[in-house]
């Protein structure tokens, strides 16, 4: 019964990505997989970031995290986990280092950067997820 969840939970997933025209529709299943992976980190440096200077957004940003995770835990296959909560913590950090070059960095040109970088990364995991 849980094989059949997974499987039908990553074909709604699928046709639902489709619908919305989102890069991960492109993607090979582990691309899907790294792609979900990869947002769920950006989505936590995100709301860890958004603690320290606006709580209420961090809140919105912490269900968009969870839909993330839920997406990412339906479609892990057994066995997968650490490799998948190693790219969760790698871009949580780069996330994470983008944010603070973008807010702390000295050099208007390369933080106007950090920060462009940082928000079409997120828009491009906010796109596939369903609001």
């Amino acid at each position: 019964m849980s094989s059949l969840k997974t499987f039908l939970t990553s074909a709604l997933i699928s046709g639902l990505l489709a619908l919305v025209g989102s890069p991960a529709v492109a993607m090979s299943p582990d691309d899907q997989i790294r792609f979900f992976a990869q947002c769920a980190g950006r989505l936590s440096a995100q709301m860890e970031f958004q603690w320290m200077f606006d709580g209420v957004a961090s809140e919105r940003t912490k269900a968009e995290r969870q839909s993330a995770i839920d997406i990412l835990e339906a479609m892990t296959p057994p066995g997968r986990g650490r490799e998948i909560l190693h790219w969760r913590i790698e871009a949580k950090q780069a996330q994470a280092v983008l944010l603070s070059q973008g807010t702390f960095r000295s050099d208007d040109r390369r933080a106007r950067l950090a920060l462009a970088m940082a928000h079409r990364q997120l828009n491009e995991c906010r796109s596939a997820l369903i609001s």
